[in-house]
């Protein structure tokens, strides 16, 4: 029986061996191992800064000095961010214990040799910059206590799991107070509070802490001055309460709030560009710092306070995207913390500049001058973009991920 060649259509063969030399696309997310929206957040904070600190001046300093300082500050954290951003984030959690004692040491370690400045001892003065460890030991915090709680994940309803949880951070958070550093200190509250939620604990514990919280607060203001006792200073007091009658309050207590308020609503619409006077002449104290937002207020009016709010929102709903993305609890909990940590911040800054929060020396994040502030604050966008870009590609190689692991 004879047998036929066969036959291919060339047209399929064609394509096959067009098929088979095609090279494999890389998924997006490893050929672009970065959150892309995050980055113009970041990038376009930088900038506002840098354009409002170039309209800042001091006595006794050189005209550009906080402009070129915070530049160096900018560049320096953007390289630490690139380096924190293509590590494995996970390997963090194996130097929780490391890491919370670095906390502790160096916490102490300014309250031996730190230098004084506005009466309180908050920062170890190197040439040319100046460390201060609450600043650092708001991020380091958030990778000890995650770390922590992703060891006792099977025991999350477990009232002894919380209780820890609120003892390692109340350690930091007392001993930053007396430096005193109370806005550091808030800034730890926020943070526990939002690893717990994150982490699922029960919301009979949130009540527990909640109750917790009054009889504190109750001691700290009315029972332990009633004996004596000074748990806050009294311009701490002082500060923490002008905020609630700002016009009986015209001397110095809440001058700087009062002026912050001039600030701002005298730059009405557009601004009042280079006629701003509140902080042009230095009616304003520490403008560049704490109350930079009254400068852009000033100078740029309600759209330039605009323009800020709205890339800190756009900071904001990217890290709580990186929180979604996470492959692991650690690294949800972990985008948490941070974003959390970066909202406080945001929200007591600005509400104390236009009178409805007290003033508690809270930086506004990557806007203030100040270098301990920026480096932090990209270390904490780097472990962001850790967590972004290792859960894009945990779900384009195995298909969404729907749940953490421990």
């Amino acid at each position: 029986m004879s047998t036929a060649p066969s036959v291919t259509d060339p047209r399929r063969a064609r394509t096959s061996r067009v098929g088979a030399s095609a090279p494999t696309r890389r998924p997006l997310a490893l050929a672009l191992p970065f959150d892309p929206i995050m980055a113009v957040a970041v990038i376009g904070i930088c900038a506002c800064s840098l354009i409002t600190l170039d309209t800042v001046s001091q006595r006794g300093l050189p005209d550009g000095f906080y402009f070129k300082r915070q530049a160096v500050y900018f560049v320096a954290g953007a390289l630490l961010a690139t380096i924190i951003s293509r590590a494995d984030y996970t390997r963090l959690r194996e130097l929780k214990y490391g890491t919370y004692g670095f906390i502790i040491v160096s916490v102490l370690a300014v309250k031996l040799l730190g230098s004084d400045a506005l009466g309180a001892r908050r920062a170890i003065q190197f040439p040319g910059f100046s460390f201060q460890a609450s600043e650092l030991g708001k991020v380091l915090l958030v990778v000890a206590l995650a770390g922590f709680l992703v060891d006792r994940s099977r025991w999350l309803q477990d009232p002894a799991t919380t209780a820890r949880t609120l003892l390692l951070a109340a350690v930091p958070a007392i001993l930053v107070m007396i430096q005193p550093d109370l806005g550091s200190s808030m800034v730890y509250g926020a943070i526990v509070l939002a690893l717990l939620f994150v982490a699922g604990i029960p919301g009979r514990h949130f009540a527990a802490i909640a109750a917790l919280a009054a009889i504190v607060i109750t001691g700290v203001v009315a029972v332990a001055p009633a004996v004596g006792v000074e748990v806050l200073r009294d311009y701490q007091t002082n500060r923490l309460t002008a905020f609630l009658h700002p016009n009986e309050n015209t001397n110095e207590i809440a001058y700087q709030q009062n002026q912050s308020r001039v600030a701002i609503g005298s730059g009405e619409k557009t601004g009042r560009g280079d006629g701003a006077t509140q902080t042009s002449y230095n009616f304003l104290p520490e403008h560049h710092t704490d109350f930079v937002y009254s400068v852009v207020g000033e100078r740029w009016g309600f759209m330039g306070a605009a323009l800020v709010l709205s890339l800190y929102s756009l900071l904001i709903w990217r890290g709580l995207r990186a929180l979604t993305m996470a492959k692991n609890l650690y690294g949800a909990l972990l985008a948490g913390g941070i974003t959390m940590m970066l909202l406080f911040q945001v929200f007591i800054n600005v509400g104390m500049t236009v009178g409805i929060m007290p003033i508690t020396g809270i930086p506004l994040p990557l806007m203030s001058y100040g270098g301990s502030s920026v480096i932090t604050t990209f270390l904490a966008i780097g472990l962001l973009q850790s967590v972004y870009a290792q859960g894009r590609a945990t779900s384009a190689g195995k298909g969404r991920v729907l749940g953490f692991s421990p």
